[in-house]
C-alpha cells in the first residue's frame, strides 16, 4: 500500500494543481488565493480572488489564467494584478470550474451547471473554450459536471472528466479549438468519480475521485492500474517534480465552502511514481 508523504496542511480546500516553474500552484479555493509551494514546503501567495479561483493556466507568453468560479469570468495576471480576460457569464449555466489552456493559449472551461450547494438537481451543461485574445463560444454540449481536464502531449486531444457523468470523455483539437470526435476515453465503476485529472507518458490519467477517497490510474478503456488511498476526499492531482514523477495529491474533508474555511483540512501530499508527466497542464 503507497502511503502518501504530507507536504502541506491548514488549507481551506485546494485546488487545480499545476507545476510550473520548479514549484506547484494551486487555488486554495475557498480561502478566495492563488499560491505556489516550493519544494522546501514554502508557500507564496500568487493573487486573491474574491469570487473563488479555480482552475489555472498560462497564455503563450507566460501570462498566468485563473478561473473566477462565482462570477464567472477569467482573469489574467498582468503587472499590476488581475483584470479581466474573457466574462463567460452569458455562456455558462453556473459557476464556473477548471480549466485547462492548450499550447496556442485556448482556455478550456468547465462550469457546474446547476447550484451544487444547494443540492439542485444535476444537469447537462456546456465546455466553454476562450481564444487567446477574449473571445469565446461554446466548444461541446451535454457534459454533465465537466470538471478537470487535460490535453495529450501532441496537443490533439482533450479528456474532460465528467464528474456526473463517472466518466473521461475525449474529444479531438482542431487547428482552430473546435472539438470534434466525441467518445468515451473510461468509464468509472466502484462509485468512483472524475474531480482533479492529468496525463502521464504512457497515456494514462490520473484521476482524483473524491467519492471514493482515491487517487486511480486509468487507462483508455477503463482499466485502472494503480489505486492510491487518501485520507480525506481527493479533490485533485498533478504529475511534477524535477523528474515528472512526483504525483501531487489534494485532499479535503469536505467540499462545501462554508465548511472547509473553518475547518482548514486541505492537504497537499506527494507520492512517487513510475511514469512522468505528458501532455497539459
Amino acid at each position: 500500500m503507497i502511503k502518501p508523504e504530507r507536504l502541506c496542511d491548514g488549507l481551506a480546500f485546494p485546488e487545480g494543481p499545476r507545476w510550473r516553474d520548479g514549484r506547484l500552484w494551486f487555488s486554495d479555493m475557498h480561502a478566495k488565493r492563488v499560491l505556489t509551494l516550493d519544494p522546501d514546503g514554502a508557500l507564496q501567495e500568487v493573487a486573491q480572488v474574491p469570487e473563488q479561483p479555480s482552475g489555472l493556466g498560462w497564455l503563450p507568453d507566460g501570462r498566468l489564467l485563473v478561473v473566477s468560479m462565482r462570477d464567472r469570468r477569467l482573469l489574467r495576471l498582468e503587472a499590476d494584478g488581475l483584470c479581466l480576460h474573457a466574462d463567460l457569464h452569458a455562456l455558462a449555466r453556473w459557476h464556473l470550474n477548471d480549466m485547462v489552456v492548450d499550447a496556442a493559449g485556448r482556455a478550456f472551461v468547465g462550469n457546474f451547471g446547476f447550484d451544487l450547494d444547494s443540492r439542485a438537481e444535476p444537469c447537462e451543461t456546456e465546455l466553454l473554450m476562450v481564444t487567446p485574445d477574449g473571445e469565446s463560444r461554446v466548444a461541446a454540449e451535454g457534459l454533465r459536471f465537466p470538471n478537470g481536464s487535460a490535453i495529450s502531449e501532441d496537443g490533439g486531444t482533450l479528456i474532460v472528466g465528467e464528474t456526473f457523468g463517472a466518466r473521461l470523455t475525449a474529444f479531438t483539437i482542431g487547428n482552430d479549438g473546435a472539438l470534434t470526435d466525441r467518445r468515451v476515453f473510461a468509464a468509472l465503476e466502484g462509485g468512483a468519480v472524475p474531480d482533479g485529472i492529468c496525463l502521464d507518458a504512457e497515456g494514462a490519467v490520473w484521476v482524483a475521485s473524491p467519492t471514493t477517497k482515491q487517487v486511480l490510474r486509468v487507462h483508455e478503456g477503463g482499466e485502472v492500474s494503480a489505486r492510491i488511498d487518501t485520507e480525506q476526499m481527493a479533490i485533485a492531482c498533478m504529475l511534477g517534480g524535477v523528474d515528472g514523477c512526483t504525483l501531487y495529491l489534494l485532499t479535503a474533508a469536505s467540499t462545501h465552502p462554508a465548511k472547509t474555511v473553518g475547518l482548514k483540512s486541505g492537504r497537499i501530499e506527494s507520492v512517487r511514481v513510475d511514469t512522468p508527466h505528458a501532455g497539459l497542464p
